[in-house]
């Protein structure tokens, strides 16, 4: 085994391969410093929660602790990699002292231990007091993008069948919601119709917005292997940050923030004005053609270059690769999704990959991507603003469905009205008609926009907040309850990644103290609220996961996301099994759409669609009229500029994003020495030009204000397009007390309330700010010099700063060995025991 420094090498070791080539195996790993292989009792198979590409691993345990991780050398996913979050926060992130044991309930002001019994009698009193003296509008539901699969359907069920509450989303909310638009969109319905293995057979990738060098650091490896590779594919990015995807981009649009549509239209545009469009497709499989041409028109290479702050050519040069390669991978996130029109850039993506047909075959796809590990199954299941199983919402016949799989009353299940998003959740706690809301594993307190708005809702008075998570984030820390959640390893469950690949997390240790499974908390809930079924059953039967699981299968029969020919026993062992998986697809399906027939059937569809400049529902007369017939919509909308622009009070652009070394508020990975001492603080980003009309030196204390907060922070003077500024979300408080301090640090103290008319996604990516320097540098800013964030003097080989606290784990990776054996029809492991 080659020991490897995966800090400063956060990609790990080229394993070269051609284009329609198997991606060679590597297997990482990390143990804790104290172990060595041979140390370890037993490995269990699990797979990786740290961000949403799903790798597969092994978990290393001994004497009744995690010890270590491996990745798993036979999954299509990952082919034995993992990435710097998997290696040195997965299993440590669990084992923080400050790990919550016992229940808390608040008492004169302060939290306090007590039992079980004491906190979810306090939490069924008041919910039953509010059911029966307002309603189920009373009471919401926020939860996670971090849960298990049979998790959300618990929730699910207990809350759009057994209260009947509207109010449940999630944080996919924040950062997946706007994947879940466009598909429905344009396809009739959720599902990504590609899969990373388009990666190995691709002639270009395209990323809008997606840095994916940071944020799935094991999909960006795949990428750097066939870049390496005898065949190279061509690279398109488009981001406003010299990121480590334009490093190695033939174009790079760095386009203003908030102007995404703009480019799109343009790039559309290029394809139909060259001919490079399949007419006979498009004839076959598509509606709105002449719409989309007329929406399009305008947008010149030339007119979008004037809006985008981009050269012209570089449009025309993109748009070429695209029209004129045999097949192209586009990848989505949240350079797209957070920002002004989320909904109709992402659409054109789709949009694109139409018009030339460019699905269903090898290298031909399209990745919506997800920003979490789970994202995909809180879709699926229904614990946030969708129904269960990709279901409809205005399609009455949908309603029936679930009610007479649950055995409620139609009228119970909510569908009076479009569900309500997270931004509307909080909305209504704020005014205090919803006075009973449950968060689940997330920390809004960080990770909503406008937080001093945010933190002002959660300690409303008025407001009853339970809240259950591994620690005592911001947000727990405002609660009325708060429940201890067993986390990785401690619980077993499935969960499906961004390509729709299933897998099973087996529990590997038991979790500490008195914490609890979310599943049990959520079984234990319904029991004690008494819950039950038309005939009287408990309305959650289930004992376990597994019967959970079962029971959510059923609900899947004949949709979309169909996983009745998944078991537990099938996933142990091999590798993950895509869905959907069932009678006609026994092995899964890797690609949809190969038929060019979409789920646009009016009876069938997920959603009736939306007008995309100003989120009005189609419909279900409207949509019917258009008589779609399994064939899919090229959507369309008009640019418009963000409605915050840059002034002169506030002249600059703010975005915000992530870094290679952190996920999401640091409740896991700020818990790791190791990531902590490549990224330990917060700062932000701003061009050497603005820094030095500002007087701006590296490492200089700044504050940036908005019109609705401020943070002080190093500033780091980087690669970043003029007139813009970055910040990293993922630092709140919950290592300084709980609440800013003098210098306030948290990205979103500055973020707007805003969000896209459609998907209801909020708008990070576009604020207007103001800079200015507080203090000289006593050094360089805390940002890693590894990756985008680099400073803008850095040249040649990268550097990383000295790792700090010692060493917890020794990563090393072992290149070669059995490769894994993929059938032709779905690129599986071997069904074998574990490695």
């Amino acid at each position: 085994m080659r020991v490897v420094d995966r800090i400063a090498e956060i990609w790990g070791t080229r394993t070269p391969y051609p284009k329609d080539g198997l991606w060679p195996v590597r297997v990482d790993q990390a143990l804790d410093a104290t172990v060595t292989e041979g140390d370890v009792d037993r490995w269990v198979q699990s797979a990786c929660v740290l961000c949403s590409n799903g790798c597969a691993c092994d978990i290393a345990v001994k004497d009744g602790a995690m010890v270590g991780i491996r990745g798993r050398a036979g999954d299509l996913v990952n082919h034995g990699r993992l990435g710097p979050k998997g290696l040195f926060a997965s299993w440590q992130g669990m084992s923080g002292k400050d790990r919550l044991t016992r229940p808390l309930i608040r008492e004169n002001g302060r939290l306090i231990e007590c039992d079980w019994d004491t906190a979810m009698d306090r939490i069924t009193q008041r919910s039953r007091q509010l059911l029966e003296e307002r309603g189920p509008l009373s009471h919401g539901f926020y939860t996670s993008g971090q849960l298990f699969l049979e998790e959300y359907y618990a929730l699910a069920v207990l809350g759009k069948g057994g209260i009947g509450t509207p109010h449940m989303d999630g944080n996919t909310r924040l950062c997946t919601a706007t994947a879940a638009a466009a598909l429905k969109e344009s396809f009739g319905a959720d599902g990504q119709p590609g899969t990373y293995a388009d990666i190995d057979s691709c002639d270009a990738i395209f990323l809008y917005g997606h840095n994916m060098a940071e944020t799935q650091t094991v999909l960006w490896s795949r990428v750097l292997d066939r870049i390496a590779g005898p065949d190279r594919p061509r690279l398109v990015c488009v981001d406003p940050r010299d990121t480590e995807v334009a490093k190695y981009a033939d174009v790079h649009l760095a386009v203003r923030p908030g102007t995404n549509l703009a480019l799109m239209n343009a790039l559309v545009r290029e394809v139909l004005a060259n001919g490079w469009a399949d007419r006979e497709y498009v004839r076959a499989h598509t509606l709105g053609l002449d719409e989309l041409r007329a929406a399009v028109e305008p947008w010149t290479a030339e007119a979008a270059a004037a809006v985008c702050d981009v050269d012209a050519a570089g449009i025309r040069e993109a748009a070429r690769i695209f029209g004129t390669s045999s097949r192209v991978l586009s990848t989505v996130l949240q350079g797209f999704y957070q920002s002004a029109q989320a909904t109709a850039a992402s659409c054109q993506v789709n949009n694109l990959h139409l018009l030339r047909g460019l699905l269903g075959r090898p290298g031909c796809g399209i990745l919506q991507m997800n920003g979490q590990p789970t994202a995909q199954n809180n879709r699926e299941c229904g614990a946030d603003g969708d129904l269960p199983g990709f279901r409809n919402w205005e399609n009455p016949n949908h309603i029936a469905e679930l009610a007479a799989l649950w055995d409620v009353d139609p009228l119970t299940i909510p569908h009076w009205a479009p569900p309500t998003h997270a931004m509307q959740i909080f909305r209504y706690a704020e005014q205090g008609s919803i006075e009973f809301l449950w968060i689940s594993a997330t920390n809004p307190a960080v990770s909503m926009p406008e937080l001093p708005r945010i933190r002002n809702i959660l300690a409303k008075p008025g407001l009853f907040l339970v809240v259950q998570d591994l620690y005592l984030t911001e947000t727990a820390q405002l609660a009325d309850v708060v429940l201890p959640a067993a986390g990785w390893g401690e619980k077993t469950g499935t969960f499906t990644n961004a390509n729709r690949t299933v897998h099973l997390s087996d529990k590997a240790v038991e979790p500490p103290g008195e914490a609890r499974s979310d599943l049990d908390i959520f079984l234990d809930y319904a029991r004690r609220m008494g819950f039950t079924t038309l005939r009287g059953e408990p309305l959650l039967p289930w004992a376990g996961p597994e019967e959970a699981f079962e029971a959510w299968k059923e609900c899947s029969r004949g949709r979309p996301c169909d996983y009745t020919g998944i078991t537990y026993d099938r996933l142990r062992g091999g590798s993950g099994i895509p869905w959907p998986c069932n009678t006609a697809n026994p092995e899964g399906r890797e690609r949809l759409y190969e038929d060019g027939i979409f789920p646009t059937d009016p009876d069938y569809c997920e959603s009736y669609g939306h007008d995309l400049l100003t989120g009005a529902t189609a419909g279900p007369e409207a949509f019917r009229a258009q008589a779609p017939g399994g064939r899919a919509i090229l959507k369309a909308a008009d640019y418009r500029p963000p409605h915050e622009e840059p002034d002169g009070r506030y002249p600059f652009r703010y975005t915000t994003g992530r870094t290679a070394y952190h996920f999401h508020t640091r409740t896991k990975t700020g818990r790791s020495r190791v990531l902590t001492s490549a990224a330990p603080t917060a700062w932000v980003e701003i061009s050497p030009d603005d820094a030095g009309r500002l007087g701006i030196r590296e490492g200089d204390l700044v504050k940036v204000t908005s019109r609705r907060g401020r943070i002080e922070v190093p500033a780091r003077v980087s690669d970043i397009r003029n007139g813009t500024v970055f910040a990293p979300f993922h630092y709140g408080y919950w290592d300084q007390d709980g609440a800013p301090a003098e210098h306030p640090t948290a990205a979103n103290e500055l973020t707007i309330t805003e969000w896209d008319p459609v998907s209801k996604q909020p708008v990070f990516k576009n604020a207007a700010v103001s800079v200015e320097k507080i203090s000289d540098a006593t050094g360089p800013a805390p940002a890693p010099t590894t990756t985008a964030s680099r400073p803008a003097a850095a040249a040649g080989p990268r550097s990383i700063r000295p790792t700090a606290g010692g060493k917890d784990a020794e990563a090393t990776e072992r290149v070669g060995g059995s490769p894994p054996r993929f059938p032709d029809a779905v690129r599986r492991g071997p069904q074998g025991g574990t490695p």
